[in-house]
């Protein structure tokens, strides 16, 4: 559930050198500065994103990198997730658990999958049901769900019976199960499906914007990318329009920019939906910390705001 998401998202640390971001180089993982230079030469077999000063990094078992680039908890893990509330979800053995930023246990390996921390509450999995723990590995919520998302201004998306619906961190359902899909909750509204189409209620379950996309993602400053008629764009929280559907896929905004796909190449997007940096990407993920990581012919590079390379792809 976690883990697929440690090495894919464009999250950094700030480190006392600068920020560090992670890069391959001949099949060997190390870390590079906001100036492209390397703190951490190639070595090891995976690196995933920094977290609250800690990276997820594989020689032979998983364990985590600080912000100095070097190992801080040895290799000893089958998987790793990021850092959340100064905690992480780990894999022993099939079994899952806990760490702190020292690498001990807080709460012992015993679940068959567990999730990132948020807002104090971590969705945990016992035999095929869901259910929540607080920081002490206390199950505030007991296992009931067939499927739990992470806590988001308050709520969580949950599943019972086939239907979506919210929880609050106590376990009180607080939108009933009624929907096809659910997503987070962010800035107030959340993004749910009924049918083949998707909408957006907000926290007493309203529907504010009727369903009618055929996929959304979340708002962020007031902007939603959507789908309609196969084509994305980006509306406001009253449902109209601010980009109109243009693009072949797009993402929310990050750091005043949104990468969007025209023609089968990734570009960025302002808030008018005018490109700033050209399609040319095979791939592209999210401003974060002044950087975006980009794939060109299956190798990776970073950019900066202004579209120049400070981490070739050629490297």
């Amino acid at each position: 559930m976690v883990f697929a998401l440690a090495a894919s998202s464009a999250v950094s640390v700030c480190a006392g050198s600068g920020v560090l971001f992670p890069v391959v180089v001949n099949d060997r993982w190390g870390f590079i500065n906001t100036s492209g230079k390397l703190v951490t030469n190639p070595q090891f077999e995976r690196a995933g994103d920094f977290a609250e000063g800690f990276a997820p990094v594989r020689l032979g078992h998983w364990g985590y990198a600080d912000s100095s680039g070097g190992i801080t908890i040895n290799p000893q893990f089958d998987k790793a997730g990021p850092f959340s509330g100064k905690l992480a979800a780990v894999e022993l053995d099939g079994h899952y658990g806990y760490i702190n930023t020292s690498g001990k246990y807080v709460v012992n390996p015993q679940f068959d999958d567990a999730g990132p921390f948020a807002e104090g509450r971590a969705a945990i999995k016992l035999g095929h049901r869901w259910g929540y723990i607080d920081k002490s590995g206390k199950i505030v919520i007991n296992p009931q769900f067939e499927d739990a998302a992470a806590f988001s201004e308050g709520l969580a998306a949950i599943q019972l019976a086939g239907r979506y619906g919210y929880t609050d961190p106590s376990g009180k359902i607080l939108i009933n199960p009624q929907f096809d899909s659910a997503a987070a909750f962010s800035e107030g509204l959340a993004g749910i499906r009924m049918g083949h189409r998707w909408g957006f209620i907000d926290k007493t379950g309203k529907i504010v914007i009727n369903p009618q996309f055929e996929e959304v993602d979340v708002f962020v400053h007031g902007l939603a990318p959507v789908r309609s008629g196969g084509r994305w764009g980006f509306i406001d929280p009253t449902g109209h329009y601010v980009v109109n559907p243009q693009f072949d896929e797009a993402l929310p905004f990050a750091e005043e920019l949104a990468c969007a796909r025209l023609g089968g190449r990734w570009g960025y997007v302002d808030k008018s939906g005018k490109f700033v940096i050209n399609p040319q990407f095979d791939e592209a993920m999210s401003f974060a910390d002044g950087l975006a990581r980009v794939v060109v012919g299956h190798r990776t590079g970073y950019i900066g705001a202004n579209g120049k390379y400070v981490w070739n792809p050629n490297k």
